[in-house]
């Protein structure tokens, strides 16, 4: 599913709303999410997942092409786990 996918599903599921309005919704709830990683908070919803940040140290590694040593830098990435509900849903085989 996509950005736009998503932001029709919303408008589709609430004849209330206009499609540009759900555009915003959608908008503003991934820009939160966003904000709250950047500072380092931990997103959880419930039932779905959990998105963290986890740090990555500097490490070096070489480039395949030319087998050179890269130098990589440290830095942060996001992680997300699945909630239990999500992956039960998903796992059709239990």
């Amino acid at each position: 599913m996509t950005k736009s996918e998503l932001i029709d599903k919303v408008a589709e599921s609430n004849a209330s709303l206009t499609r540009k309005e759900s555009e915003a919704i959608v908008n503003i709830i991934f820009d939160a999410m966003g904000d709250a990683l950047r500072r380092g908070e931990k997103v959880e919803i419930r039932g779905f997942g959990s998105f963290t940040v986890r740090e990555r140290s500097a490490r070096e590694a070489r480039n395949p092409k030319s087998g050179e040593i890269v130098r990589i830098p440290a830095k942060r990435v996001p992680f997300f786990k699945t909630g239990k509900e999500l992956r039960e849903r998903v796992d059709i085989t239990s």
